[in-house]
């Protein structure tokens, strides 16, 4: 069984920044997501990632913030959301500044 999409999203801002978010339903959980998603949610630019929130085989649940990376603590794909707008929201902040 494969991987089954549940969710694709992908916005271009006026300036060119591109907003995208996937999500797949794993046919089943392993150690790093007992969640049984993968993710992938990329805010930047075609060249250049400002924030990215994903769960890459092997490295499990984890944020990437310009060149800073970091674990993600996983409570809900509703808080992930939230979690990654608000970091869009932040950036584009600093942009329009």
């Amino acid at each position: 069984m494969r991987a089954k999409l549940l969710f694709s999203d992908k916005y271009v801002y006026r300036d060119g920044a591109i907003r995208e978010m996937i999500i797949w339903r794993l046919p089943e959980t392993d150690q790093k997501r007992l969640h049984a998603l993968k993710y992938r949610l990329f805010y930047g630019y075609p060249d250049e990632c400002l924030v990215r929130y994903d769960n890459e085989r092997g490295k499990g649940d984890h944020r990437h913030y310009g060149d800073h990376e970091e674990d993600y603590i996983w409570v809900s794909v509703q808080k992930l959301m939230n979690d990654f707008r608000a970091d869009i929201e932040k950036l584009r902040g600093k942009q329009n500044e």
